[in-house]
């Protein structure tokens, strides 16, 4: 059921360039009864899926490292982030999603994945709701070197951490991945390392 106290009146398309960015002007109904007009932008990037792929024997996980524009822009001195696999859903479900993205990037052929919750990740700007994962990995599932599709432009590098030295850089710093510290910090509260 939609919320009756908020009613869209205007929707302007403000770019399609690389993902959608609207103009929404909404009337919102406060608790005293006024009705006050808002302007937003939205930008709607499509849904996503993220996972964190863990081998509980090795104690280790699969991070990736790749350069994101937004964060080089806004004071990542290099613009690299060390980060979970993810992607977005495109035509799939969340659960199929993740798995052709964990091949893609890292190589990685998983046959089982585990969804953890769903979260808006900035609710205030972006519609993206975020599926995230975990998963076991083996050598057994390595088909390929991953790295991304060129086609993508994604240049990303495959990065093997024992648990430990990944959970610390949260704290040190070298970890400022909203998603990726969510998972990590699931993996630390259900002991799955």
């Amino acid at each position: 059921m939609r919320n009756p106290e908020i009613k869209v009146t205007e929707t302007k398309l403000l770019s399609d360039n690389w993902y959608i960015l609207n103009k929404v002007t909404f009337d919102y109904q406060k608790k005293d009864g006024k009705v006050e007009s808002h302007i937003r932008e939205v930008y709607d990037r499509g849904n996503g899926a993220a996972i964190l792929l863990y081998n509980s024997s090795k104690k280790t996980v699969i991070l990736t490292r790749q350069f994101r524009l937004p964060t080089y822009l806004n004071g990542n001195k290099t613009g690299m982030m060390i980060e979970v696999c993810a992607g977005l859903l495109d035509q799939d479900n969340a659960e199929d999603a993740v798995i052709r993205e964990t091949e893609e990037e890292t190589g990685y052929r998983l046959k089982k994945v585990e969804k953890v919750i769903e979260t808006y990740m900035s609710p205030g700007s972006v519609t993206e709701i975020l599926y995230l994962f975990v998963g076991e990995y083996d050598e057994t599932m390595k088909v390929n070197d991953g790295g991304g599709l060129d086609a993508e432009q994604e240049n990303i590098e495959v990065l093997e951490y024992t648990f430990d030295e990944a959970y610390s850089m949260i704290e040190s710093g070298e970890i400022t991945d909203a998603k990726t510290i969510l998972l990590l910090q699931h993996a630390k509260i259900k002991n799955l390392i």
